[in-house]
């Protein structure tokens, strides 16, 4: 996924638990491993507001694009209507 969560680099710099940021936050140290592990389908705005609220950071300090390489495929020459050459697979 070309979206990256950063949650764990915050974490080392405010010097605290996964346990402690699901506390403060409310929601569960189950939940905050699936976000913090990048396989989170969605993240609330709520939830984005309390993790930053808590560690005291910007929405961009946890969450970053990355583009797909090119084993990903690149999704941008398809979303703009770009041509495929004939016999390769979109």
């Amino acid at each position: 996924m070309p979206i990256a969560v950063d949650i764990d680099v915050m974490l080392a710099k405010r010097k605290m638990s996964v346990g402690e940021l699901a506390e403060r936050v409310g929601i569960t140290p189950a939940n905050l491993a699936v976000l913090k592990n990048g396989r989170a389908k969605a993240v609330r705005f709520t939830t984005l507001a309390a993790l930053c609220e808590v560690l005291e950071c910007q929405p961009g300090d946890l969450l970053r694009w990355e583009p797909d390489g090119p084993e990903g495929g690149d999704s941008a020459a398809h979303e703009s209507g770009a041509s495929v050459p004939a016999g390769t697979t979109p």
